[in-house]
């Protein structure tokens, strides 16, 4: 059952029926490596240090689109739930029924037809469901009238290693969007503005395309992203694939927390030399301005539903194997009771992937970018019938074209006062590389290419670093 949503008429009024879902969880043994299980199709996942949910098959899917996307989502999904039977003996976040989703940064984003449901927001609910977590993991199968299991699933079967994905072949590269010179003279604009006090940073995308002679097996990115980025969320719905350093919410019982980043410089590959970007970025002023503008975005939103806010008085460094960020950890005691997804509705957008103030930047933004973002930038996670679950910020990431022949990749930077726009436009491009790695480049720790010299074969700008400095998102 696929539905879209357009406007609140369109929702199913209370008290009717729709047809039960028979949700069956166990536990089971320890699957290992989660991604590597994924089946060919319909694949899902959230994945993180080998741990995390995926899920495979659609028993519902909803697209939706609008200022009340998220909790449009959140009444389809408690009518879903209304007519489910639920048998779950272990009662963990993500155990039960999961939704896995994926949310445009602008609401009323415009729908391409040549891109069709990738501009609007995702919700599935998969088929099975298989989770890793603290040392246990289980499997959730869903069955309905509309789709039924011709017998018992076995764990056996579901567990049975699947095909290997293919890397991707022929790989062609081109501008998207914006070329790298328009794209430096809206960064020129953006700063004018700056300048003239209308807003105090605003964060600019761009896209480029990659385009395969062969279909492109999503499972090869997901595997190559999670075994080089382990600290980071490696995720995947309705063809939107990437690995995302930043935890827009968790919601676990009643504890909540987010991580944020803001600020960035780049690795070089030598302890001494990290470990000096490190305390340099520590101490940059215009760094440490632009992670508390962010950070007090997420305190702000978070108060109206949480006491006990702990929100640390400076941030500490996140080292991921390219970049280095500045981060914080904002956690709270929910006390109102809210869903994962209203807590996400609440946040988004964060300064991070917007700008300060937000109505400003966002104005900006549909301005000055002159490309529609889609889903990057957005929140994209899981949730569960308990109201847990866990969402980050799609960054890092791509869209894969119904064909499969092509990749969308997106990356954006936080535009300050001080900010140069060939600088920004280097840092986009280093931005790229997570996604690039896991189609065709030498991966991080290839000594005959190393990362920071690496750009696509058709790039129109090579990747550059300069003083180790990158910002935004």
């Amino acid at each position: 059952m696929s539905t879209t949503l357009r406007s609140s008429a369109d929702l199913p009024p209370a008290g009717v029926q729709l047809a039960g879902a028979s949700v069956r969880t166990w536990e089971i043994t320890d699957p290992q490596t989660l991604l590597n299980r994924l089946p060919d199709v319909d694949s899902l996942a959230w994945v993180r240090r080998g741990e995390g949910l995926i899920g495979w098959g659609v028993v519902a899917s909803l697209q939706v689109t609008g200022d009340e996307r998220f909790s449009r989502a959140q009444r389809w999904w408690h009518e879903w739930l209304r007519t489910a039977h639920i048998d779950d003996p272990i009662k963990q976040a993500g155990t039960g029924p999961v939704a896995f989703a994926s949310f445009t940064f602008d609401p009323n984003a415009s729908q391409d037809p040549d891109v069709g449901d990738a501009a609007l927001s995702q919700v599935v609910i998969p088929r099975v469901i298989l989770g890793r977590r603290d040392g246990r993991a289980w499997i959730t199968v869903i069955e309905t009238s509309t789709a039924p299991s011709a017998t018992t699933p076995d764990e056996t079967d579901l567990l049975t290693p699947v095909s290997l994905p293919l890397k991707p072949v022929d790989i062609t590269w081109q501008e998207g969007s914006v070329s790298a010179e328009d794209w430096q003279k809206a960064v020129s604009g953006a700063i004018d503005r700056i300048h003239e006090g209308e807003l105090d940073k605003v964060v600019l995308a761009r896209d480029v395309v990659a385009t395969s002679s062969a279909p492109i097996d999503p499972r090869y990115l997901l595997q190559r992203l999670g075994e080089d980025y382990p600290e980071c969320w490696t995720f995947q719905v309705a063809g939107l694939i990437g690995a995302t350093p930043e935890l827009l919410v968790r919601r676990n019982g009643d504890e909540v927390t987010s991580r944020v980043l803001a600020g960035t410089v780049n690795r070089l590959g030598d302890e001494s030399e990290d470990a000096s970007l490190a305390t340099a970025l520590l101490g940059s002023g215009k760094d440490l301005a632009e992670h508390e503008y962010a950070v007090r975005s997420v305190a702000r939103s978070l108060s109206t539903h949480c006491t006990d806010l702990h929100v640390p008085a400076r941030p500490r460094v996140l080292r991921l194997p390219n970049v280095q960020h500045l981060a914080t950890d904002v956690t709270g005691q929910l006390v109102d009771n809210a869903p994962v997804l209203a807590l996400a509705a609440s946040l988004h957008p964060t300064a991070a992937v917007c700008g300060t103030p937000t109505e400003r930047a966002f104005a900006l933004i549909s301005d000055l970018e002159g490309m529609d973002r889609q889903r990057y930038a957005g929140p994209v996670g899981w949730f569960d019938s308990r109201g847990d679950g866990e969402f980050g910020i799609a960054l890092r990431c791509a869209q894969l074209s119904s064909d499969r022949r092509s990749l969308r990749l997106f990356a954006g930077c936080g535009i300050v006062a001080g900010s140069d726009p060939e600088l920004e436009l280097a840092e986009s491009q280093a931005k790229f590389l997570p996604i690039q790695q896991s189609v065709d480049f030498p991966r991080l720790g290839d000594t005959s290419a190393p990362h920071r010299d690496l750009q696509p074969p058709d790039s129109p700008t090579r990747l550059h670093w300069v003083d180790g400095r990158s910002q935004g998102c």
